[in-house]
């Protein structure tokens, strides 16, 4: 089976930022993505865990996207916009997919 090359993009951000990071995302032509809740971690600030915490702004969430390889700087502009001034990780990876048409 044939597969094409892209780019997979992990954006871990705090849940309150979720919208304004996938309006972004969207602006700067993504045109899927998936959200998925962090349970937990540990950082600069120490560890954490979403364990107990009532407020949805103090949750951290991970935004994944794959995109043909000739958007991804115009996509890591859009995201660090949002990113650089809050609590944020934003990691990219090579990947092979079956229906390029999709992305």
């Amino acid at each position: 089976m044939q597969t094409h090359q892209a780019k997979r993009v992990a954006i871990i951000i705090e849940q309150v930022m979720q919208s304004r990071l996938t309006d972004a995302m969207t602006a700067a032509g993504v045109t899927g993505w998936t959200v998925l809740p962090v349970l937990g971690g540990s950082g600069q600030s120490g560890a954490w865990s979403r364990e107990g915490q009532i407020s949805r702004g103090t949750g951290m969430v991970q935004v994944v996207c794959v995109i043909r390889p000739e958007r991804l700087d115009e996509l890591l502009e859009a995201a660090f916009a949002v990113v650089e001034r809050h609590i944020g990780i934003v990691s990219v990876s090579d990947c092979e997919v079956l229906r390029a048409e999709r992305f």
